[in-house]
């Protein structure tokens, strides 16, 4: 793994939110890198030969962490989205949604 820190970070505005990009990750064949909330949830990015698992499990380890996986559409340009939301976040990311003109496709958590 590499890792190459953006100091200062670089900052950019999308949909009237600031966001700062502050390192870069390279990750050979089977490497993961491990993500933590506050809370304690846990999101891997896994590394293959052939590209990355860009999540575990929707539908189990995720799930057991407490977070939903949603594919959001935006409203006004059609792209698609897979976001994940902790469980007693869904008020913000509601909001969230409404802000950013953001519909949920489907929950990909869900066993139906």
């Amino acid at each position: 793994m590499k890792i190459d820190s953006i100091s200062p970070p670089r900052s950019f505005t999308v949909k009237g939110v600031t966001m700062e990009h502050a390192a870069d990750i390279r990750l050979s064949a089977d490497e993961l890198i491990t993500f933590k909330t506050p809370s304690g949830a846990e999101y891997d990015v896994t590394a293959k030969d052939w590209g990355f698992y860009a999540t575990p499990s929707t539908n189990g380890r995720l799930k057991d962490f407490g977070f939903r996986t949603a594919v959001a559409r935006s409203e006004a340009t059609g792209r698609l989205y897979v976001l994940l939301v902790e469980k007693d976040k869904m008020p913000a990311f509601e909001t969230y949604c409404q802000e950013q003109q953001l519909v949920i496709d489907s929950w990909l958590d869900e066993e139906d």
